[in-house]
């Protein structure tokens, strides 16, 4: 089939899924649990083996399992949270809703996610807890060692995992080096429920107040005793008939991903001007996206115009404008443009190849083909 178009991601789902979604819809319909019921415990206990973690703890969104996970370690209005600048505007703003303050740090230029060089620079008395990003799809390079700097400062971890579904460094899965992990599951994602989130944790009583603050803050689902201050954190049961297909799709999802990188591999390395965000060996990336960076001399705004006019749609950066320059924080931290170099280059030079679990090798072909006649028109 001729190529003339490629998104910047698209969701799949195979026509038995569907199906298998209908029938589970229905089900749910019928037994007139919409909430709350069997099939959020069912993925729960699924998304728990899969990361292997002791709790999952379902939610509405990637941003509702932030907050909550900030939540559950009671956050002081005095306390920092140190958070890599090149992220989503949630993993900060998760914190002020939490009570606490974001401190924002630079990156690594090989993987642009923070290293431990960055944190120990953030690190002051105030220091409460560390957000680690999984930027794109591949978990932090040093979340070990991250890790063990926060064990011996006593300070809390969490991974921002909205974009590593399924990803692993060193045989360990994103979401269980921390005492949080934090996903999300919205359309654009290696697997989706449509809007929804997951908290994943091994602390026992992280689990418990999460599973209390989704729930408006209530004892428990059937009881009116509100013990915390929650609110409608809560994931519906269609989602999570939806988020248990994926589950079982998802090692797939990869698979087919992780061959389309590849052949970005091979391809991109016989072109001048631009180069891939290298996956480290021992590690699956699960490709949420595919970054690279462009050379100096390229404009990554003329090239993005080239793309889409040539049919190839690149999806958005991880991220642009970082958050040191968004003006919200500008006024909210009084931070500035020129705070975090590293970030303000890598992050200007980026772009993001489309890359989704059904795309062709012929709808990747395509992609590199336009790639190679912008650079050489540029």
């Amino acid at each position: 089939m001729r190529v003339t178009e490629v998104p910047p991601a698209k969701p799949y789902f195979p026509q038995a899924d569907i199906r298998r979604i209908q029938d589970d819809v229905g089900k749910i319909l019928c037994s007139g649990m919409l909430t709350l019921g069997e099939y959020t415990k069912r993925f729960e206990s699924e998304y728990a083996r899969l990361c292997n973690t002791k709790y999952a703890v379902a939610v509405n969104s990637g941003t509702s399992a932030l907050e909550i996970a900030l939540r559950s370690v009671k956050l002081k209005s005095s306390d920092e949270v140190l958070v890599p600048t090149n992220t989503f505007s949630a993993s900060a703003a998760s914190i002020i809703f939490a009570g606490g303050r974001p401190v924002f740090t630079d990156v690594n230029a090989e993987s642009l996610c923070v290293g431990v060089e960055n944190v120990q620079k953030g690190l002051t008395k105030k220091t409460k807890a560390v957000m680690v990003v999984h930027v794109g799809g591949l978990v932090c390079p040093e979340i070990k060692a991250i890790k063990e700097l926060c064990d011996d400062h006593h300070l809390v971890l969490i991974e921002d995992a909205a974009h590593a579904q399924g990803s692993v460094a060193n045989k360990q899965m994103a979401g269980s080096f921390g005492d949080a992990g934090c996903f999300s599951f919205y359309p654009t994602k290696v697997m989706t429920t449509g809007e929804g989130g997951m908290i994943t944790t091994n602390r026992e009583d992280l689990a418990r107040k999460a599973g209390v603050l989704r729930d408006q803050g209530k004892e428990s689902f059937n009881s009116n005793i509100i013990v915390e201050l929650g609110s409608n954190w809560r994931m519906n049961e269609i989602s999570a008939a939806i988020g248990l297909t994926q589950t079982k799709r998802l090692s797939e999802f990869i698979k087919r991903r992780n061959k389309i990188a590849r052949y970005f591999d091979q391809q991109l390395a016989k072109l001048e001007g631009i180069k891939p965000v290298k996956t480290p060996p021992r590690f699956l990336n699960n490709y949420y996206k595919y970054v690279t960076l462009l050379s100096s001399r390229i404009p990554r705004d003329a090239f993005k115009q080239k793309m889409r006019e040539k049919g190839v749609r690149p999806s958005g950066e991880v991220y642009w404008p970082p958050l040191h320059m968004e003006p919200i924080y500008q006024r909210v931290l009084g931070v500035k443009e020129g705070d975090f170099p590293v970030a303000e280059d890598v992050c200007r030079k980026m772009v993001c190849l489309p890359i989704y679990s059904q795309m062709t090798m012929d709808e990747a072909e395509f992609v590199i083909d336009k790639v190679r006649e912008v650079l050489e028109e540029t």
